[in-house]
């Protein structure tokens, strides 16, 4: 009886996937023409704040047993895949390949993209500028651990590109070799910061083998490719990229690490996409140097009821002990209450920057 009723719903599932494929299919053909219809208006293909709306339509009306992260890592690789049947997406990140960059990239957009990695921020940054439509960038801009990421606070700043999404990536660090026993590892290779993030895990597991810093985690795992005695700390994504072995996961003392990321992309015209009701903006300001300027510059936010969800002062590089404010609070420019806000903030500072409306991101539990 078990065996039979195993068969019958094996089938079942059959008769469903065959369903799943020519649904699939019938979807991608209409995703094509959106895209003929896009390229027709001069519109981007991809559309941050859609996408953004979809997923959370999607997992509102998720009735079923499958749960919502599972929910929207199908979609997400559906969208992408429609995507690419559209016109490619390139996205420039910190390098190298299976770095967080590029795994936060990958969460992002899905598989369906072209992904460059670059060795500095600002080669992102500028690779993103010259790239124009079908160009975008990934960038840290904070991490919960270490704090801001100051290069790119510095071309915020001066860049003429617009932050278009976020992305939370929870830091999850693994021990990869090309061994199958820990017992066989003589020397663990990693980034600084990564060796610094696991150091409990390091002396409790690993006592007295060596750590060597490296330039970046994914440097280490191509050192641990010709180091059959090393291991590497590094990304799962690491793993699989360079043929490594992942000897065990999460290996962080501060399981709640977590990275944030901006998408960098051109800036549209009134400075964000559409609104989907649960949107962020950004913004950098400078005050008059005199007592009370910072509380009078964010008395208009009290006033319109508007969240910060942060605020970070930056040394103004030309001017000794003057400093910048970068800020981003709840809300989109195009709504009525913020474009009141910043018209009264702009009056009561001397420098005031819009970087971008964009969709909030979804923090990794």
């Amino acid at each position: 009886m078990n065996a039979e009723t195993l068969e019958n719903l094996r089938k079942e599932i059959e008769r469903m996937d065959r369903e799943i494929v020519r649904l699939l299919n019938e979807r991608a053909a209409v995703s094509v023409e959106i895209g003929k219809i896009k390229h027709a208006g001069g519109r981007e293909i991809y559309d941050p704040s859609r996408e953004a709306m979809l997923i959370r339509h999607l997992t509102k009306i998720n009735g079923g047993v499958l749960p919502e992260a599972a929910l929207r890592n199908i979609f997400r690789e559906i969208i992408s895949a429609s995507r690419a049947l559209q016109a490619p997406v390139r996205v420039v990140f910190l390098g190298p390949e299976a770095s967080f960059s590029h795994q936060a990239a990958l969460n992002h957009f899905g598989a369906g993209i072209i992904t460059e990695p670059k060795a500095t921020i600002a080669e992102v940054f500028d690779e993103v500028d010259r790239g124009g439509d079908g160009h975008w960038g990934i960038v840290p801009v904070e991490n919960s651990a270490e704090g801001s990421v100051k290069p790119t606070l510095d071309r915020l700043i001066s860049t003429p590109l617009a932050i278009r999404a976020e992305v939370f990536l929870r830091v999850r660090q693994c021990l990869l070799s090309g061994c199958e026993d820990p017992a066989e590892i003589r020397r663990v290779y990693s980034h600084p910061q990564a060796l610094a993030q696991c150091q409990g895990w390091l002396r409790t597991n690993l006592p007295g083998i060596p750590l060597v810093e490296v330039e970046s985690t994914a440097g280490a795992a191509r050192r641990v490719q010709e180091d059959t005695a090393g291991a590497a700390v590094g990304s799962r994504l690491a793993a699989g990229t360079y043929g490594l072995n992942l000897l065990a996961e999460g290996i962080e003392d501060n399981p709640a690490n977590t990275t944030r990321f901006l998408v960098l992309g051109p800036k549209r015209e009134g400075n964000g996409g559409e609104i989907t009701g649960r949107d962020k903006t950004s913004i950098i300001f400078g005050t008059p140097h005199v007592p009370g300027a910072l509380h009078r510059s964010l008395a208009p936010f009290a006033k319109a009821g508007i969240s910060l969800t942060r605020i970070e002062s930056w040394p103004m590089r030309d001017r000794m002990w003057e400093y910048l404010f970068f800020a981003d609070f709840t809300g989109h420019i195009a709504e009525e209450g913020t474009q009141k806000c910043l018209k009264e903030l702009a009056h009561r500072t001397v420098f005031l920057k819009v970087l971008g409306s964009y969709p909030r991101g979804e923090e990794q539990p």
